[in-house]
């Protein structure tokens, strides 16, 4: 009998959701994701201190003023651990854009073409990274630029219908609907789902990859954060499923078949075609709580884990 891990593969891409060298080599994950607070975990084990130590040496050669110092090297460190999984990797590398500048597109345009100038000064093939931007509108209009100049997006905090229509839009090539942050939202305001089928971050994803479908975009749909393996399958057929690695390890020590969940083939003429520009996206965003409230929440703790990992460079910068 097969372990799930290998069944679940046959119908979606498997992305390791991980900022942790270690843990991916075994994995056997086609592409990898990373963000803020992944890198934050990674960059204090003493295992990847010459990562940080390139970085903080490579910026304070450029940059005499410390805090300029500071933003370069938090994105060289990212692209530092980019450039490690891209060798483990076969596929894409996600790395991702300062969430304090979620509300700001020209700040986002330029962040995301310096990490790829610094991934292209590495030698690494371009083609490979994705730049993480969160779904905001702003977001959103930064990636539609990006994707014009050749550099593919992953739009990623987004938890709603229009947060990935107006992604779509935008020709991006690919979204990350968040699963369990969804579900954690609906558990903390009441409603428990005694179903899988009924987990509101699952439908919330099934519903996004119809649509899509439904009307011929070609941007990627790829779940992410999840909360069990049970999710995880219940998105069997996913364009991709970007994964923790311990879910991952459980998938590939439990042995049974798994049944697609979800067909490219579908058509669902039931549904309504969003027509939106700003107002009406904001609209549609300020109308569902969830979506605000989670958006708002992620872009925030991705940039207090920011914060820290600046924290953690300044003790090192103090040390050297």
């Amino acid at each position: 009998m097969t372990d799930k891990l290998t069944e679940l593969a046959r119908y979606s891409v498997i992305v390791a959701d991980s900022g942790d060298i270690a843990s991916i080599r075994s994995l056997g994950a086609q592409d990898c994701t990373t963000n803020p607070s992944l890198i934050l975990k990674a960059a204090g084990k003493p295992e990847y201190a010459a990562l940080m130590d390139d970085a903080i040496a490579w910026a304070g050669k450029l940059e005499s003023d410390p805090e300029r110092q500071l933003e370069l090297t938090i994105d060289r460190l990212a692209v530092n651990f980019g450039t490690e999984l891209t060798r483990i990797v076969p596929g894409y590398v996600s790395t991702e854009v300062d969430a304090r500048l979620s509300f700001d597109a020209r700040a986002t345009i330029a962040r995301a073409e310096r990490i790829i100038d610094l991934y292209r000064q590495a030698g690494v093939d371009t083609s490979r990274i994705l730049i993480k931007v969160a779904s905001t509108w702003e977001g959103v209009q930064a990636a539609a630029e990006l994707t014009k100049k050749g550099i593919r997006c992953n739009l990623t905090l987004l938890f709603s219908l229009a947060q990935a229509v107006l992604s779509a839009e935008a020709g991006v090539f690919l979204i990350s609907p968040f699963v369990g942050r969804i579900t954690d939202w609906y558990k903390a305001h009441g409603t428990a789902a005694a179903r899988i089928e009924d987990d509101p971050g699952v439908r919330s994803v099934r519903e996004i990859y119809a649509y899509y479908k439904t009307f011929g975009y070609k941007t990627v749909v790829m779940g992410a954060s999840f909360r069990s393996t049970e999710q995880v399958l219940a998105l069997a057929g996913c364009d991709r499923l970007t994964v923790s690695p311990a879910l991952l390890e459980q998938l590939r020590t439990e042995q049974g078949a798994v049944a697609r969940a979800l067909n490219p083939d579908i058509r669902d003429s039931g549904i309504s075609r969003l027509q939106l520009d700003e107002p009406r996206f904001r609209w549609l965003l300020n109308q569902d709580a969830m979506a605000t409230e989670k958006l708002a929440e992620g872009i925030r703790l991705f940039a207090a884990d920011t914060e820290k990992l600046a924290a953690l460079i300044r003790e090192k910068r103090a040390q050297r």
